[in-house]
């Protein structure tokens, strides 16, 4: 047996690469939106801003095909690694607790500088408390992960439901006071651009006070309970070979069909009683919002069926080693997300926020992935690993890693 190594270029499986530089990019779509208007504006489209025309367009575009679905196979993506990497240390070294904690430790220490000192939207930390009880199940068969999973997802429903019906019974001032963050008032609209626009030491205050709202009371109503289950779900799906592109064509031309539809048809029912409902929180936000919730599961297997049919068919090389470079630096490339969106919309740096409609900031997601499209092969062509993945690698395995790839002589 020999100690735990990091992956080298030549073990890594491009089948993943190339989902997850998928889903990296799709992520931005809806991340922009938290970045360039009041955080009101997400849960809410009525709440700020046109919401007409191809403004309107757009959100619903973005609410149909993107919102909750990239995260969804980020995630599921995410409990796939730890299952492998779990079993190539093991292979290797006959255990994998020390090196799964370590990695997961220095994760949450990333995600926690991202989430308080750049982008409060930061999704690193969940996934670090996640992986604290997903490890416990890698040995698990695969029909027993997906079982869990789903039932730790529904937690989630479970209390958005019983919050939503029975709302009838809240006292009034608890109502009201629930709702401000639903229908906020021009004033507290304005004071939420001035703080994320004003001095840098208002934009870190402002920052840190929304990330312990999300990794508190939001991590406890949502996102532990999907992250978690949508990573045991990972688990099964590569237990199954689905992410490695092993099932046949048919199953994944099948699974592409039915997910889309199903997706399409749940989430699209549901914006159409959200719509009907006039985006009112009595109904929206927590009954109105369980439609997407599930939806996107589907949309989002539907997705992964496509990217592996033609990961598969080996069709369209270009796109997919692009992709796939993305992928491999996805830590680096989600972060530098944080660190445009903060310069373009933010105080530090442009500081538009608030002043961009949804089909403008829908140009520079366009903008930010070209960039990285550009970017990540001719990077990953000098060096092993983007910037943040050394530091994370080098942190977990306890030794500087090699960052510059050797260069091979002409002629020899």
């Amino acid at each position: 047996m020999t100690t735990a190594q990091p992956v080298t270029s030549g073990e890594r499986i491009q089948a993943l690469d190339f989902l997850r530089g998928f889903a990296l990019l799709g992520i931005l779509i809806m991340n922009i939106q938290l970045m360039a208007m009041p955080l009101a504006a997400y849960l809410n489209p009525t709440a700020f801003g046109d919401f007409s025309g191809i403004n309107k367009g757009v959100w619903i575009f973005g609410h149909l095909f993107a919102e909750e679905k990239f995260m969804t196979i980020f995630s599921i993506l995410f409990g796939a690694g730890v299952l492998l990497m779990t079993q190539r240390a093991e292979a290797r070294s006959g255990k994998s607790a020390g090196l799964h904690y370590r990695r997961t430790f220095w994760l949450l220490l990333i995600g926690l500088v991202h989430a308080h000192l750049i982008w409060s939207g930061d999704i690193l930390v969940s996934y670090a408390i996640a992986a604290l009880f997903v490890y416990l199940f890698r040995k698990a068969r695969p029909v027993t992960l997906v079982i869990v999973g789903i039932l730790v997802i529904s937690v989630h429903t479970l209390i958005y439901v019983f919050m939503g019906s029975t709302m009838e019974h809240w006292p009034p001032e608890s109502l009201e006071m629930a709702k401000q963050s639903w229908i906020l008032s021009e004033a507290e609209l304005q004071h939420q651009i001035d703080a994320v626009t004003g001095s840098l030491s208002e934009q870190i205050a402002y920052n840190s006070a929304e990330a312990t709202f999300l990794e508190t009371f939001v991590l406890f109503m949502q996102l532990f309970w999907r992250a978690t289950g949508l990573m045991l779900i990972g688990m099964a799906l590569y237990k199954w070979g689905v992410l490695l592109a092993k099932k046949s064509k048919a199953f994944y031309i099948r699974g592409l069909i039915i997910g889309c539809s199903l997706g399409l048809l749940i989430s699209g029912y549901g914006m159409y009683t959200n719509f009907n409902a006039n985006f009112s929180f009595e109904y929206s936000m927590y009954l109105g919002s369980q439609w997407n919730y599930w939806g996107s599961l589907f949309m989002s297997f539907g997705y992964i069926c496509g990217i592996m049919a033609i990961a598969k068919s080996n069709a369209f090389p270009w796109v997919r080693d692009r992709l796939a470079a993305v992928g491999q630096m996805a830590l680096t490339n989600y972060l530098m997300h944080s660190i445009i969106g903060v310069f373009i919309f933010w105080g530090i740096g442009l500081g538009l926020c608030g002043q961009l409609d949804r089909w403008q900031q829908l140009l520079v997601v366009v903008g930010i992935w070209t960039l990285q499209i550009f970017w990540s092969r001719p990077w990953l062509n000098r060096f092993h690993f983007g910037p943040f993945e050394w530091l994370w690698r080098s942190l977990t395995y306890m030794k500087k890693q090699p960052m510059r790839k050797n260069r091979i002589k002409a002629g020899s």
